[in-house]
């Protein structure tokens, strides 16, 4: 006799769904002639001796999905799906699963796993507003881990996310509200971007820690849940890797810090195993196009999703709920969606963005949208696909090229102009913040890119013959400095922080291309003076309002003088801030330079990058004490001052104190 249908119906979860009794299990497999269920069952079993147990087999009902109860399962158990179609027969991963076997994969069972096991702390907890965000991007496999001594590991061994954990208070302080680690999905292989994912709702396995290794990171994990005045875990409860992902985002969430998460949903694989979603349903394998969740589309090593089928749709946007409601986190950062949209995806795009809006209005959807009207991504539907923020590229390739031509030397043209249009880039009216902004990126860094999709860090393009000198750790802070003081949402990749200057990769043994936290750590005092650096100013820019807000005024380009600079502030409110930024090779000494200000009166000069060159600069240039605009009318504003303005630098001026 077939499994029992106590509570199953056409609105039961497909996956694994613990319930009163036991657990009813749930799968869309339209064209198999059979789909099982197997619980627990002896580990590595062939499929070719595997026998059909009838009160193992599911029920189909009317829509092709296979659903059944089966009592006395608990969380923990193990469980395959056997699914027997026209083509083939075998077991089959649970599309849904939350959890894989540490071992064997990908031949491996899935996990029956409680969302409601860890015990979260971050009910105080509430996210940034969209146009505060500060974002950190990171890849979890090659970030950090240090054993108990201190000494780096990495070269050996893939970091785990509880690696990370020691980097929280690092994050807290540098001064980022969000962090937006590279997708975590199961994916085959060691090493990975991310975005050939193969169990979309399983978090990678080779980020986890096996339960026998627990101990030292627990000790981590507790220090800082006691510090902020909650009691110790015990080891069962960050075992697993849904759970030491949970105390992740819980521990970041309770230092005050937002996790975005990437997700992939264009494309599923680089590869994929015959348990794998792909020919779910077992049909022939004589054409692509029975692959039931996919076309016969393939984008980076990987196939398309096939957007047009409702249940696939629908797969997709419960992984974005699961996300949202099972792991908290703060919003997700969505790869090509320019390839959602061309392959059929478009209005799948706007009832994603509407589901998570309706179910999580506080949590950012980032598109990474290249379409030929970008604003689309960002305007709500029927005219876009709803999304919050949209990625550009035009400040990035603008301010890239605009530092490569200071190499030039002295002499050489700048210019500023398009540096000025870059600004004004915008995807809403208002909503300067929904342009999603940054210099250094995964895919920019990446050493295993090539031609034109692999470019420098902005150490090495600031000074392509010495990524230490003056011209590279002073024009790296110009173009740092504009990022954080530009409109849009900031971000910045792993290591920019601290002047890293080596591209990046994910593959394993390779240390050189590591980042170098032993340099911040006190072996290259320009990588300590570059953090201070950035610190400083990603705390001004939370400390002004006017440097997230709506009104900008691009008022002085001079390309001879190399010097551009702009009011910023709050609309109806004020708040203002005037940003100077000189990439001239020499200073502008005893208040020479005339620069036109919104408001006449006292000016403070709250910020000034000289000061961090061989910190602290003794020498540096600036105005101590703040400067007075009661000159002429000047740039098309009301009055002027004369300031000293340092070679490469970037100065802010403010006519208030500031307020967080």
């Amino acid at each position: 006799m077939p499994t029992s249908q106590l509570y199953v119906n056409s609105n039961t979860p497909l996956g694994v769904n613990l319930v009163s009794g036991g657990a009813t299990f749930r799968t869309w497999a339209p064209s198999a002639l059979e789909v099982y269920v197997v619980i627990n069952q002896p580990p590595q079993n062939p499929a070719a001796t595997f026998v059909k147990n009838p009160s193992d087999l599911l029920v189909k009902d009317d829509n092709g999905y296979w659903g059944g109860f089966v009592s006395g399962v608990k969380d923990g158990d193990l469980y395959r799906f056997y699914v027997v179609g026209t083509g083939s027969e075998g077991f089959k991963r649970d599309p849904y699963a939350r959890e894989l076997e540490m071992d064997g994969y990908p031949d491996c069972d899935c996990i029956v796993c409680d969302p409601a096991a860890y015990g979260w702390h971050d009910s105080g907890f509430r996210a940034p507003d969209f146009s505060d965000l500060i974002v950190y991007q990171f890849h979890i496999g090659v970030f950090y881990a240090k054993d108990d001594t201190g000494k780096d590991i990495r070269s050996h061994r893939e970091c785990k996310i509880l690696d990370v954990v020691d980097r929280i208070e690092y994050f807290a302080d540098l001064g980022v509200n969000a962090v937006m680690p590279l997708p975590f999905q199961e994916f085959q292989g060691e090493n990975s971007l991310g975005y050939n994912g193969t169990d979309l709702f399983s978090p990678e396995m080779d980020y986890s820690v096996r339960e026998k290794d627990l101990a030292p990171y627990l000790a981590r994990v507790n220090r800082l849940l006691t510090a902020k005045g909650f009691a110790a875990l015990t080891a069962n409860q960050i075992k697993g890797q849904i759970n030491q992902f949970k105390v992740f985002i819980d521990l970041c969430h309770l230092y005050g810090i937002a996790v975005i998460t990437d997700v992939v949903y264009n494309h599923a694989g680089g590869g994929f195993d015959d348990q794998s979603i792909k020919f779910f349903d077992r049909q022939p394998y004589t054409s692509d196009n029975n692959s039931l969740y996919f076309t016969d589309q393939d984008h980076a090593g990987g196939r398309v999703f096939a957007f047009w089928k409702k249940e696939v749709r629908q797969f997709l946007i419960d992984n974005g709920k699961a996300l949202l409601e099972e792991y908290h986190v703060d919003g997700l950062r969505y790869d090509q969606v320019t390839v959602i949209a061309e392959s059929g995806g478009w209005y799948f795009a706007q009832d994603l963005t509407n589901t998570l809006r309706f179910m999580k209005p506080s949590a950012v959807q980032i598109a990474e949208y290249w379409g030929g009207e970008r604003w689309k991504g960002v305007a709500a539907p029927p005219y876009g696909m709803g999304f919050d923020i949209g990625y550009s590229d035009t400040l990035r390739d603008t301010l890239r090229e605009i530092i490569a031509e200071t190499t030039g030397g002295r002499q050489a043209h700048v210019s500023l102009e398009k540096l000025r249009d870059a600004f004004y880039l915008t995807y809403k009216n208002p909503g300067r913040w929904t342009v999603f902004q940054c210099i250094e990126n995964h895919d920019l860094l990446d050493y295993n890119h090539t031609g034109r999709d692999r470019q420098p860090r902005i150490a090495s393009l600031a000074d392509p013959t010495n990524p230490r000198s003056w011209y590279a750790r002073s024009r790296a802070k110009v173009a740092t400095g504009l990022l954080l003081t530009a409109p849009g949402v900031p971000m910045i990749f792993m290591g920019q922080e601290f002047l890293e200057d080596k591209y990046w990769t994910d593959w394993l043994g390779r240390p050189e291309l590591l980042i170098w936290w032993e340099g911040l750590e006190g072996k290259d005092k320009a990588m300590s003076d570059q953090h201070r650096f950035t610190r400083d100013l990603m705390w001004l820019r939370r400390k002004y309002p006017a440097l997230r807000g709506e009104g900008l005024n691009v008022f002085h380009v001079h390309n001879g003088n190399r010097v551009i600079a702009f009011h910023r502030w709050v609309p109806n409110i004020g708040r203002d801030v005037v940003v100077v930024v000189s990439l001239n090779e020499g200073t502008f000494y005893n208040h020479s330079y005339r620069i036109g200000f919104p408001i006449g009166g006292h000016w403070n000069e709250v910020f000034n990058s000289d000061i961090y060159d061989e910190w602290f600069n003794p020498n540096a240039q600036g105005n101590p004490g703040g400067i007075t605009a009661n000159g002429p009318e000047w740039d098309g504003l009301p009055t002027s001052a004369q300031v000293t303005l340092p070679a490469n630098s970037i100065l802010v001026f403010a006519r208030g104190a500031g307020d967080f």
